[in-house]
C-alpha cells in the first residue's frame, strides 16, 4: 500500500485516472492535486478550512479530493442533481471557505453560492473558463511539490441523503491514518483496474470506487452516468479488475438481450462489490451465476460499516449481509438500544469506533438520538441468526403497519420483481380508512409491456403465491419511470407523498 505521492514517485507514467472529460497519470495526479493545494492556501485557505467541490466524474473532482488531503482542508463533494437552494444550503452549512466546480456545472455555482455568503472562492474548471476564477490559470500559477507545513491529511465530510428533512453533514475528527486493509484483493504492486460506475460525490463510489483503488496503485475507469451495455464495454475494453455496483445496476444488466450478455467479455473481472440498498435474492443469484462468485456484498453508510459477505457464504445464507466484520460490531436491539436474541428483528445497530466517532455537523440533537451507548442506529430493520449472520430486511422509515402487523416492503420489492413485465417497483404505505394502512406497489414496466387492470390484478396473484396475504400489494399503479437517486435507491419518501395526498388509494382491484 503507498499514498498518492508514492504512487507518483513508483509509477509516474502510469494511468492513474480516466473518463471521458479525460486522464490522469499519477505524476500528473499528484502535481495537480499539490497545485490546487497552493492555490487554495494562496486564497486565504488554512489547514481545517472546508472546501466544497461540485463536479462530475471527472479530473477536477479527483484532482480537488487529493488536493484537499494534501492541503488538511475539509472537503465536501455535493449532489450536482441538488436544486440551487439545497446545493447553497450544503456549500453554507459545511461553512466552506472555498467552491470547486465545472462550466457545465457553474449555473447551478452561482446560483448555489448566492446563499453561502462565506464562501470568497470559486475556482471553475473547463476549457471555458477564464479569468481569476479559472482552475487552469490558479493551478498553472503555482508549483507541484507539496505544501510541507502540514501536520495532517484533509477530512471528507459527507452530507447524508435527506431522506427526512434537511441532509446532515456526517463529521469525524481528523485522526491518525491508519494502513488500508487489501480487503478487496487488489495487487499490491499495482496495475489493476476499477470501473466507476457511480457518482463520486457518494459515499460508496468515493471510497470503494476511488481513494481505495489508487492507494492500491489501480487505474480508476470512470462512468458519466450508469449505463448496463456501457459498464459490459468498458470492463472488456480495460480488462476491468475491480468494480462497485448497486442492486438496481444488477437489474439492468441482467434484462439485457440475451446475445449482449453472451458476447460479453468479463473474464478480467476478479471483485465485484455491492451495497448501497438491499438486492432481492434471485437478483444476486442470477448475477452470481453470470459473473462468477466475485461478488462481495457490504452493510454499511455514511456512518460507519458493519459487515460484508462473499459468494459461496452468501449462497449457503442467500439474502444475509454476512457476519459483523468484528466482535459486536453489530447488534439488534430495540428502540432503546436493549439487545434483543438471535432470530428477533429490531433496529440494526453498528458499533462506533474508540476514536473518530461521527457527529452530525452542528446538530448534537440529531447525533445523540442516534447513539445508544457505544452503538448508532440508522433506521435499518434486520436480525441475526443463531450464526450471527446479518439479515437486513427494511429502513424503519419504509415500514408498513397494515392491521397492527408490520410489513416489510423489500421483501414484496423482491416478489414483484420475479415477474418479467417488471421493469422496477417500489412499495410503500398509502391511508387506508379501517386498517391505518394498505400496501400499494408502483411498478414500471419492461419496455414492450402495456399497463391494464388484468396485469395488475396478475402482479397481485403473483406476491400471494409467494408471500403471506397481508404482506401483498392491494393496490398496483403504473408509472414510467420510479424515481430514483443516483447511487440507485428509490425515493420512496417521494412516492409516499405522491400518493398519500390523494383522497384514498388508487382505484385499482383489489383481490382481498
Amino acid at each position: 500500500m503507498a499514498d498518492l505521492g508514492q504512487w507518483a514517485a513508483a509509477t509516474p507514467d502510469a494511468l492513474a485516472f480516466t473518463s471521458p472529460a479525460g486522464s490522469r497519470t499519477f505524476a500528473e495526479l499528484d502535481g495537480n492535486a499539490n497545485r490546487l493545494a497552493r492555490a487554495l492556501r494562496s486564497r486565504g485557505l488554512e489547514p481545517g478550512d472546508a472546501v466544497a467541490l461540485l463536479a462530475g466524474n471527472g479530473p477536477a473532482f479527483v484532482e480537488t479530493v487529493y488536493a484537499c488531503r494534501a492541503g488538511g482542508y475539509r472537503l465536501t463533494p455535493i449532489n450536482w442533481h441538488l436544486a440551487p437552494d439545497e446545493a447553497g444550503y450544503i456549500i453554507g452549512d459545511c461553512e466552506a471557505k472555498a467552491l470547486v466546480t465545472t462550466t457545465e456545472l457553474a449555473a447551478l455555482a452561482s446560483d448555489g453560492l448566492a446563499g453561502a455568503a462565506a464562501c470568497e472562492v470559486c475556482l471553475v474548471a473547463g476549457p471555458d473558463a477564464a479569468g481569476s476564477d479559472s482552475y487552469r490559470a490558479a493551478l498553472e500559477a503555482e508549483p507541484g511539490d507539496p505544501l510541507d507545513d502540514v501536520d495532517a491529511p484533509g477530512t471528507t465530510m459527507l452530507y447524508t441523503s435527506g431522506t427526512t428533512g434537511r441532509p446532515k453533514g456526517v463529521y469525524r475528527p481528523p485522526v491518525p491514518a491508519e494502513p488500508a486493509r487489501n480487503l478487496y484483493g487488489y495487487i499490491e504492486t499495482g496495475g489493476d483496474v476499477h470501473l466507476c460506475t457511480g457518482p463520486l460525490y457518494h459515499a460508496a463510489p468515493l471510497a470503494f470506487s476511488l481513494t481505495i483503488p489508487l492507494t492500491f496503485g489501480a487505474t480508476v475507469v470512470t462512468m458519466d452516468h450508469w449505463d448496463a451495455a456501457e459498464a459490459l464495454r468498458l470492463i472488456g475494453e480495460h480488462h476491468v479488475t475491480h468494480t462497485h455496483m448497486v442492486p438496481t445496476m444488477f437489474h439492468r444488466l441482467l434484462a439485457l438481450p440475451e446475445e449482449d450478455r453472451a458476447a460479453a467479455d468479463l473474464s478480467s473481472l476478479r471483485h465485484v462489490l455491492h451495497g448501497a440498498a438491499p438486492c432481492p435474492v434471485p437478483v444476486k443469484q442470477a448475477i452470481i451465476e453470470w459473473f462468477g462468485p466475485v461478488v462481495w456484498e457490504y452493510y454499511a453508510a455514511t456512518e460507519g460499516v458493519g459487515s460484508m459477505v462473499d459468494s459461496p457464504t452468501w449462497l449457503q445464507r442467500p439474502g444475509t449481509v454476512g457476519r459483523p466484520l468484528g466482535r459486536g460490531q453489530v447488534i439488534i436491539g430495540d428502540e432503546t438500544g436493549a439487545p434483543l436474541a438471535a432470530g428477533e428483528v429490531g433496529l440494526v445497530y453498528i458499533k462506533a469506533p474508540p476514536t473518530g466517532q461521527f457527529r452530525y455537523f452542528k446538530d448534537d440533537a440529531k447525533t445523540d438520538s442516534t447513539y445508544r451507548g457505544g452503538y448508532f442506529a440508522l433506521g435499518d430493520i434486520g436480525y441475526l441468526d443463531d450464526d450471527g449472520y446479518l439479515f437486513v430486511t427494511d429502513r424503519n422509515a419504509n415500514l408498513i403497519i397494515s392491521g397492527g402487523v408490520n410489513v416489510y416492503p423489500a421483501e414484496v420489492d423482491a416478489a414483484l420483481l420475479e415477474h418479467p413485465a417488471v421493469g422496477d417497483a417500489a412499495v410503500i404505505g398509502v391511508p387506508d380508512p379501517e386498517w391505518g394502512e394498505s400496501v400499494l406497489a408502483v411498478v414500471e414496466l419492461r419496455d414492450g409491456i402495456e399497463a391494464s387492470d388484468a396485469l395488475a390484478a396478475e402482479l397481485i396473484e403473483h406476491c400471494r403465491a409467494r408471500l403471506a396475504h397481508f404482506k401483498c400489494p392491494r393496490f398496483v399503479e403504473f408509472t414510467d419511470q420510479l424515481p430514483r437517486e443516483d447511487n440507485g435507491k428509490i425515493y420512496k419518501r417521494r412516492l409516499r407523498d405522491a400518493y398519500r395526498d390523494r383522497a384514498g388509494p388508487p382505484a385499482k382491484p383489489s383481490l382481498l
